[in-house]
């Protein structure tokens, strides 16, 4: 819940198996693959620039200045997400 979003990814260079959906929004949250249509943030983002960001060696502020980060949808729910990744380590 502490997201209450559903947040699409796509991994640029990856093919159609560089869709999956993590959703915050309903019942205890979930993650699977492929694409949402209603998903309220889409990320995309190249697979070394994503590792990169889970590791904490990419700034997702920078990312999306640099270009190698986009999001279509509610720009603040992305900026939630960092925070969100972080406390589920």
């Amino acid at each position: 819940k502490m997201g209450g979003a559903v947040f699409q990814f796509i991994i640029s260079d990856a093919g159609p198996e560089g869709k999956f959906t993590l959703d915050l929004k309903n019942g205890n949250g979930a993650a699977c693959t492929g694409e949402d249509p209603k998903a309220d943030c889409t990320i995309t983002i190249a697979d070394a620039d994503m590792v990169a960001m889970a590791e904490g060696k990419l700034d997702g502020m920078q990312a999306f200045m640099g270009g190698k980060l986009k999001i279509k949808g509610n720009m603040m729910l992305a900026q939630k997400l960092g925070g969100i990744l972080e406390a589920a380590k």
